[in-house]
């Protein structure tokens, strides 16, 4: 079996801190960079962020819905991008939000999680709203391959407040019960494991003792939604060091379409969060 993602992440964040770079390449972005809402577009946006991410953070993260949109060929450009990635040596999170049952998940392992695939990827977010359990097969994929998984659990969205802070027949929240059974899962590893959650910069309202999940998290919210580096140090100060993700997208993007001050604006996030860690 593989080295287990959680030691590769920390390995990685404690090098180059915690900073995650956002790929998102939406139709309002590419019009803020003088580029056209098309595959021309989609490519020098993209591939632009990649060269400025090298030497710079750690990891990447593409939103798929933006390249999804261009179908095929969004598609290729997507692996295009993936390959320079690995290329550089940073680590990717596919923002895909896949989950299913049964052989639908093992076809989204084999998608995203297996060396076979053009699409493979170090991490994957996915949604735990068909059950925790149905996502073993993607969570026994990750663990095997080296790879990991991300799951949405108490994110940053006020939409998804109404279901994530629901409460079971016996009285516990929906999201302590994604957490809950992330860290169950954890606890067939030593020290850091595969399985992380995806935890909003803005809930610091999650009665949940995040060290005790031994999982990474990814921390959205930062920047564009209105959180900041030292919010989401304050939450998860008792956690392990390199353990926490930070994607910022917007916040460094709208700094385009000048390539300098796009740079400038990663180093001074990552230096931020690399400091608040």
């Amino acid at each position: 079996m593989a080295e287990n993602f959680g030691p590769r992440l920390i390995e990685r964040l404690r090098d180059q801190g915690g900073l995650c770079l956002g790929i998102d390449p939406s139709s309002s972005t590419l019009l803020e960079w003088e580029r056209p809402d098309s595959l021309e577009g989609l490519e020098y946006f993209s591939r632009a962020l990649v060269e400025l991410a090298i030497d710079e953070v750690a990891i990447i993260k593409p939103q798929v819905t933006y390249f999804e949109r261009f179908g095929s060929k969004g598609y290729a450009i997507l692996e295009q991008v993936f390959t320079e990635a690995r290329e550089a040596g940073l680590l990717i999170i596919a923002d895909a939000k896949r989950g299913d049952i049964g052989s639908t998940n093992q076809g989204y392992a084999q998608a995203w999680l297996d060396d076979r695939s053009s699409l493979r990827v170090d991490a994957l977010t996915v949604s735990p709203y068909l059950g925790v359990g149905s996502l073993y097969d993607l969570f026994d994929r990750a663990r095997e391959g080296g790879r990991g998984v991300f799951v949405l659990a108490a994110t940053s969205n006020p939409e998804g407040r109404q279901i994530q802070r629901a409460r079971s027949e016996e009285g516990e929240r929906v999201e302590g019960m994604v957490l809950g059974s992330i860290r169950e899962y954890n606890r067939r590893d030593e020290g850091l494991g595969s399985v992380g959650a995806v935890v909003g910069a803005t809930r610091d309202d999650v009665a949940f003792d995040w060290e005790s999940m031994a999982g990474p998290f990814l921390v959205p919210g930062v920047g564009a939604q209105g959180a900041s580096v030292s919010q989401v140090a304050r939450m998860f100060e008792r956690c392990i060091k390199g353990s926490v993700v930070v994607p910022i997208s917007r916040a460094i993007t709208q700094a385009g379409p000048s390539q300098s001050a796009v740079r400038d604006a990663i180093r001074r996030f990552a230096d931020e969060v690399r400091d608040s860690f």
